[in-house]
């Protein structure tokens, strides 16, 4: 039995959005894939607005000139800007994820944290993250060598990659390391001397106090280098450039985008075919995208509902469909931790590996417990993962038990009136199924039995609460 197009809807909005929202979700059976896709593109056109957490930093830390150098400051001084870059990280994560919730321009968004787990990045100044993420969010559906170039150039990946430490006669090899390996070519499509190379290519690639890109002339090498069997006196640009001309880096990261948006399992034809375009394209991102979403192959049977959500999917898609005001927005950090995806704190520089990475026995019950945590206003007790590269200091357990307090019993309270009116031309006999059809996208459905066996049957209304609740907390709703 085909997919029906409302299945076939809610997989475009699973993939290159954050799931179906509550206001718009009646129009799916009827909108064609095409016209979602086009509707998906234009709510994604216009340039995005700064997400602007570090201006109290910025005016302690960069009230000169040149801004102030570490050793300039006081020992109160170091605390008092590593508490403020702290608290502004904790801000520029919950404002992203409002925007992955409720801005219409989720394409950008979802692409936006594709490329935040492939250029992963983990440094604790917050003005320098934000930097990053708007070169992400402003280049996300552009053109792949100018968002790798504008990357290269942040202040967030060049210290997280030590390139500031990169100098003539003493070569720092990480940042053309993972240049090569994870952003563009991958492991095996390069020499050891490629990478040697072109370190010395990057040698005075740094920055200022301010986060400026800086090229320090006289840390540059400018000796002859051999990179990929060509030889000249390569600065970091033509590197990139060099890069970007090998086939392989188009095949690279059409297969790492196949892999996160159609399925892990790759059709290496399919991935053959769609690196070419890419290629020829000159690596226009929308493009590549509009190859996979508008193609028949993206709705086949086994690229729907095969695909495990990230943490953060699975709370932006929750809140998507449910519409709700939470009491402490910080709660949703909680999630995060306890689930294992904290924004901007990937575990290393690969990013977060994904898949069936995101389940184990712990964070699979604490998944299906979060929707009703949420909707039954239960107290938050649940106990983040022991993983010392995820927590990276950011929440000690005194922030844990602050933040366990400060939401106190209620989390949330959702607004039941869209939700309802999903259904409002549906029988009653049909109910159940018309819930299901809107919350799964997996094949194998939940036994209606021991749905409506649990189910709440004093009014309409209390019986969709009771089912749309109940499937959101089921391992098929991990799904999508």
């Amino acid at each position: 039995m085909p997919a029906s197009n409302r299945l076939k809807n809610q997989h475009l909005l699973w993939r290159a959005a954050f799931g179906p929202m509550a206001e718009n979700a009646a129009s799916l059976d009827t909108l064609s894939q095409k016209e979602l896709w086009k509707l998906l593109v234009k709510t994604s056109g216009q340039a995005p607005e700064k997400l602007n957490v570090s201006q109290q930093l910025i005016d302690l830390y960069f009230s000169g000139n040149d801004g102030m150098s570490r050793k300039d400051l006081t020992r109160e001084q170091r605390k008092e800007i590593q508490d403020m870059s702290r608290d502004a990280l904790k801000n520029l994560n919950l404002r992203w994820l409002d925007l992955f919730i409720n801005s219409e321009a989720q394409l950008r968004e979802k692409m936006s944290l594709f490329w935040h787990g492939h250029f992963a990045c983990r440094v604790n100044n917050s003005y320098f993250q934000q930097e990053l993420l708007q070169v992400i969010r402003e280049n996300a559906l552009g053109n792949f060598k100018d968002l790798l170039m504008a990357v290269s150039k942040s202040a967030a990946m060049l210290q997280f990659l030590n390139n500031q430490q990169n100098r003539k006669q003493h070569p720092n090899e990480n940042f053309a390391r993972e240049v090569m390996e994870l952003f563009t070519m991958g492991r095996g499509n390069y020499t050891e001397n490629d990478i040697k190379e072109a370190a010395r290519a990057f040698t005075g690639w740094g920055f200022n106090p301010t986060g400026e890109f800086v090229f320090r002339r006289n840390q540059h090498d400018f000796g002859n280098k051999t990179v990929f069997g060509r030889t000249g006196n390569f600065e970091g640009y033509e590197i990139i450039d060099l890069l970007v001309e090998q086939k392989q880096t188009a095949v690279f990261i059409t297969r790492k985008i196949y892999r996160y948006f159609v399925n892990e399992l790759a059709d290496e034809s399919r991935v053959s075919w769609l690196a070419d375009r890419f290629y020829q394209s000159g690596y226009n991102i929308k493009k590549l995208l509009e190859d996979i979403f508008t193609s028949t192959w993206f709705y086949d049977e086994k690229n729907i509902g095969t695909r495990i959500k990230s943490p953060v999917e699975l709370l932006a898609g929750i809140r998507r469909l449910l519409p709700m005001q939470l009491e402490n927005d910080q709660s949703q950090l909680l999630f995060e931790r306890a689930l294992g995806q904290v924004l901007f704190f990937p575990p290393n520089v690969a990013g977060w590996p994904g898949g069936k990475n995101w389940i184990d026995s712990s964070s699979l019950m604490l998944r299906l417990r979060v929707p009703q945590i949420l909707s039954a206003n239960e107290m938050m007790d649940i106990r983040p993962k022991a993983d010392d590269d995820v927590q990276m200091g950011q929440m000690m357990e005194t922030g844990i038990k602050r933040m366990k307090e400060a939401v106190k019993g209620g989390t949330a309270t959702i607004n039941w009136v869209p939700v309802n009116a999903i259904f409002e031309k549906v029988a009653r006999e049909k109910l159940l199924e018309a819930i299901t059809a809107t919350v799964l996208q997996t094949k194998g459905k939940v036994s209606t039995a021991v749905l409506d066996r649990y189910a709440n049957t004093a009014s309409r209304e209390n019986y969709i609460k009771s089912c749309i609740i109940n499937l959101m907390s089921t391992p098929e709703y991990q799904l999508c």
